[in-house]
């Protein structure tokens, strides 16, 4: 299964995006109001990705810094040095980066455009779906349908 497909089974294909210099306390509000675990930081409102922060990331600096961590800009704790993929990639390679990486979400990126974000719940989701459908035929098989 290509990530395309995955893309395309989402209920909401949009991601979600902060420019430089938002603040993490702003970013936490995000986070918590669409129920999400990521955002990725844009420069240019979404069409370019330059960093994501993560739900985690935050909590470990709130461990570490305590409270004031909230005034800190995204740039401070985001990760930029970024793991992508693109809609062609196989969704087991992606799960193998994101389990390697210990990380659950991956910005899609061609032509150094971002183009979606998938999740590891979003490729967990898929691949049972993938073993249902597979599962299901070989019964059919067994019984003789």
């Amino acid at each position: 299964m290509q990530v395309l497909q995955i893309l395309k089974s989402k209920a909401d294909d949009g991601v979600v995006t902060v420019p430089p210099g938002t603040l993490i306390s702003e970013v936490a509000k995000i986070l918590a109001e669409r129920r999400i675990g990521t955002v990725v930081i844009s420069p240019d409102g979404g069409d370019t990705a330059a960093g994501i922060l993560s739900e985690r990331d935050i909590v470990r600096e709130l461990a570490r810094r305590g409270g004031s961590c909230l005034t800190a800009t995204v740039e401070t704790f985001m990760t930029s040095k970024l793991v992508t993929c693109t809609r062609a990639d196989n969704a087991d390679d992606i799960l193998s980066k994101m389990t390697e990486g210990r990380f659950r979400h991956m910005p899609v990126v061609e032509d150094g455009k971002l183009v979606g974000l998938i999740t590891l719940g979003d490729v967990v989701k898929a691949r049972l779906g993938q073993l249902a459908m597979e599962n299901s035929a070989l019964e059919g098989m067994i019984m003789g349908h």
